[in-house]
Order: C-alpha cells, then sequence, then structure tokens
C-alpha cells in the first residue's frame, strides 16, 4: 500500500462518523479524483465500507465512507444532527447567527457540567477550553498560549462539509459560551472551517 493511501486510511479511521468522498479530499488536501481511487481500492480490500447517505433533495446520494471497525460507526445522533442542520439551513434567514446562539447555550451547559467557575487569567482560561474540545473529540491542538487551536477531528465531520453555516456556526457558539463561563473574553474568537489539510483553524482572541 502507497504512503498516501496509507495516510488517507489513517485520516477515515480518526473519523468519528461515515464522511464524504469531498470531506476526505478536503481533510487530506488530495485531489477527489485521488481520493476516489484509494477508496476504491481500500473497500476492494475490505478496510473501508461505504453506504448511501440520506436523499437531500434531487440528485443522486452521497456515499458516505467508513474504516472497517472503526469506533465512529453510523449513529442516530450523527443522523439527527445532519437532519437539523439541513432543516436550519434551510428555514433561517440566519443560520449561522441562529446556530451559533444555540451554541453558545450549549457550550454554558457543557462548561457548568465540568464545574467551570471564572479563572485567574484568560491563558488558563482558554486551556479549559480546548479541554473540552478534546473531550468531545475535536483533536484540539493548541500553541502554548492557547489562542491558536488546530481541530483536527469533527464529531460532524459529514454534516459539516454539507452545511458549514450551521455546524461550525454551533462549534464557534459552543466555544464562545464556553469561554464565557471560564470568564475569558472572546472577542476575536474565529473558526475557520477546512483551513488547511486535516485541521480547521480556531482563534480565541489575543493574548
Amino acid at each position: 500500500m502507497s504512503a498516501s493511501r496509507s495516510a488517507l486510511l489513517a485520516t477515515l479511521r480518526d473519523q468519528t462518523e461515515p464522511v464524504t468522498m469531498a470531506a476526505l479530499a478536503a481533510l487530506s488536501g488530495l485531489h477527489v479524483n485521488t481520493v476516489r481511487e484509494h477508496l476504491e481500492a481500500l473497500t476492494r480490500l475490505g478496510l473501508v465500507h461505504r453506504h448511501a447517505s440520506a436523499p437531500n433533495g434531487r440528485g443522486r446520494p452521497a456515499w458516505l465512507y467508513l474504516a472497517t471497525g472503526a469506533e465512529g460507526a453510523p449513529s442516530e445522533y450523527a443522523g439527527l444532527a445532519a437532519a437539523l442542520a439541513a432543516t436550519i439551513h434551510r428555514t433561517s434567514d440566519t443560520p449561522t447567527e441562529d446556530a451559533a446562539e444555540a451554541g453558545e447555550d450549549w457550550g454554558r451547559r457543557l462548561a457548568d457540567e465540568r464545574g467551570a467557575r471564572p479563572v485567574a487569567d484568560a491563558t488558563t482560561a482558554r486551556g479549559e477550553v480546548v479541554d473540552l474540545l478534546d473531550e468531545l473529540g475535536f483533536g484540539a491542538d493548541s500553541d502554548p498560549s492557547n489562542t491558536v487551536v488546530r481541530l483536527t477531528r469533527c464529531p460532524l465531520l459529514a454534516a459539516a462539509h454539507q452545511f458549514p453555516d450551521v455546524v461550525c456556526g454551533v462549534h464557534l457558539g459552543l466555544v464562545r459560551g464556553a469561554l464565557t463561563a471560564y470568564g475569558a473574553d472572546t472577542q476575536g474568537t474565529d473558526l475557520v472551517p477546512f483551513a488547511e489539510p486535516g485541521a480547521c483553524l480556531l482563534r480565541l482572541g489575543s493574548a
């Protein structure tokens, strides 16, 4: 197996839910035709399983891919989240803002469940939020000041690739809500989806 194919399989094994070919191309930085070739070979070898996604409007449903034996098997939670994202995207006049507002409530609740209290300095507060993201399965990798964070996994990658305005809006709101719970300023907080191969980029204000 080539190094490129092995790396793609490793990327697929890191995901917590089935993903589309386009999402894998964005994660790996490979051309979609190269990803297609690798996935076909991996499927023939029995290392990858594929199934059709739920219909969403006109057109043929996309294929979803999952590493064989991966823990991130299809779940009711992932399906429900994707359905909710599709509904908000379709019905809201301001889907990103509505999603962020819902995410902020969620982030505050999650932080409260961890016993969040305002902490002495912003770096510590941001560190608590990075730890929370890691616990949620985002594969958070931050710089020493916890101001720039690479998110190397996404618990809802397929939905995020299809409806980034909603899913990424919720995740940004989650971060802002959790920062507030730990007493940190949310000004300058931003999330750039698929900013680089294999990662989204989260900025948590200034040091």
